[in-house]
């Protein structure tokens, strides 16, 4: 059985933030905002969401999923207008909640404090409030000479006197929907053609003022509805602030919140440091003791204890435990690093993975590569993995020695303990515990099981280190 419903309006495109992206599908720390609406209004108790959107909504519905009720707004003919086309849906229950799509940092305190002081007081309609020392765009709560609201004005329809009051209306109400259905047909369209909600306001208080009622919003910000760019960055400022303090008070350090962007998906482990200049974005797990910044990027990642991602990017990659990453350097996606592994400066690792203890040298590349444990590879190394065609794999097993500025051409494989000289250009495969060196590269040294057949084969250089 049904015993709350609620209805998020996310129908209108919000002309004013000049995309092409829906207005409430714009991001607010990684999320969309109307994420944050559904998930307070679901939080709040209420079991039935009506989500009202626009006819192209196939990324609305994406985000939000299966567990709401959709209606389709065919044109934006404004807030009234959307709540009208609810009606068949809402005709059997008491009472409605009704909140605006582009609040995301709206609570489900806040929600659940609206409904309780409608229900309490029987009113028709009950509306929530803030103050702002600029108000900006935001419609202006005007009340009668006994404080009880008379009406809401809305910006375009505002003079001066108006837009000197302070007091706003934040897109949250609760209606009795027997008035409601009553009501909202009576509405007339506004000079632009469209029909506001707003108007309910002014239609109640008109006929009965103490059948409106309001609360003001304990924490202001809340009620900051997203109409611009301006307005999207006032609201992810005030997230990323809250974010800070919420992993500060669970053991995380960061040294200047002001300058750490983390996202509401990340989880972090306590005793890490967040260094100033760092963004933590998407699915990311970082665990306990790591340090990360300064002016590193973590993005959709896992990330071990006692990792060091030090002015370095980390994307769509897993690090085990005691990794270090940095500086100036980037582990891309599909990138897995064992236990210790050390990625030196200005080096790039990508779709590859690397055993436990081994090192990557300054001003390398490693892409499409699978390398063993404790594998040296020195600075300069390229895995010149592209042949024009496709992505080809290099192969490095357990304890070889990559010399500087080698050239690994793919499809390759370097045996266990195997080394290269400096500047090889190797093309073919390395034997296990062979040295080899020179462009293309030869075998000069291979261990002695092996050098009778490799002598067969006509492909040892120089035997003469035996």
């Amino acid at each position: 059985m049904v015993n709350k419903s609620a209805i998020v309006l996310a129908g209108g495109m919000g002309t004013r933030m000049k995309s092409s992206t829906p207005k409430v599908l714009h991001r607010v720390c990684g999320r969309e905002m109307i994420s944050f609406v559904v998930d307070a209004v679901s939080r709040a108790g209420f079991d039935d969401i009506i989500v009202v959107v626009p006819p192209e909504s196939d990324k609305i519905r994406e985000i939000i999923g299966e567990s709401v009720r959709y209606v389709v707004q065919p044109t934006p003919s404004g807030t009234g207008n959307a709540l009208s086309i609810t009606r068949h849906l809402i005709d059997e229950i008491e009472n409605v909640l009704v909140v605006n799509g582009d609040a995301p940092l709206i609570s489900h305190e806040t929600l659940d404090s609206v409904m309780s002081v409608h229900i309490e007081s029987g009113a028709w309609v009950t509306l929530a409030t803030s103050r702002y020392d600029d108000p900006g765009s935001m419609g202006r709560i005007v009340r009668d000479e006994l404080g009880r609201v008379s009406s809401i004005v809305e910006d375009s329809e505002s003079n001066n006197k108006i837009r000197a009051i302070s007091e706003v209306n934040v897109g949250v109400y609760c209606l009795n929907v027997n008035w409601l259905l009553d009501t909202i047909g009576t509405i007339s369209p506004s000079e632009s053609g469209e029909i506001y909600l707003t108007d309910l306001i002014s239609i109640a208080a008109c006929k009965d003022a103490e059948m409106v009622r309001s609360i003001t919003l304990n924490d202001p910000a809340e009620g900051i509805g997203v109409n611009s760019r301006v307005d999207l960055a006032k609201v992810e400022s005030v997230l990323r602030n809250r974010i800070c303090v919420k992993w500060m008070s669970d053991g995380v350090t960061i040294l200047d919140p002001s300058t750490v962007y983390i996202d509401t998906t990340v989880r972090i482990g306590i005793d890490t440091i967040v260094l100033p200049n760092s963004h933590i974005m998407g699915d990311v797990v970082i665990g306990s003791d790591c340090e990360i910044g300064p002016n590193s990027v973590v993005k959709d990642s896992k990330l071990g204890d006692s990792c060091i991602v030090s002015g370095s990017v980390v994307s769509g990659s897993e690090l085990e435990r005691d990794v270090h990453v940095g500086s100036f350097s980037s582990v891309r996606s599909g990138s897995y690093l064992g236990r210790g592994v050390h990625i030196g400066t200005s080096a790039e690792v990508k779709n590859s993975n690397l055993g436990s203890g081994t090192k990557v040298g300054h001003f390398s590349y490693i892409g499409d590569a699978d390398i063993g444990s404790k594998v040296n590879i020195g600075a300069g190394t390229v895995t010149c993995n592209y042949d024009g065609l496709r992505k080809n794999v290099t192969k490095i097993d357990d304890g070889a020695m990559i010399g500087s500025d080698t050239m690994l051409v793919a499809p390759v494989k370097v045996g266990a303990n195997a080394e290269t000289g400096a500047g090889s250009v190797v093309t073919r495969d390395v034997p296990v515990e062979a040295l080899v060196k020179g462009i293309p590269a030869r075998v000069t040294r291979v261990a002695k099981k092996n050098k009778r057949k490799l002598a067969e084969l006509n492909i040892i250089q120089d035997d003469s280190d035996g």
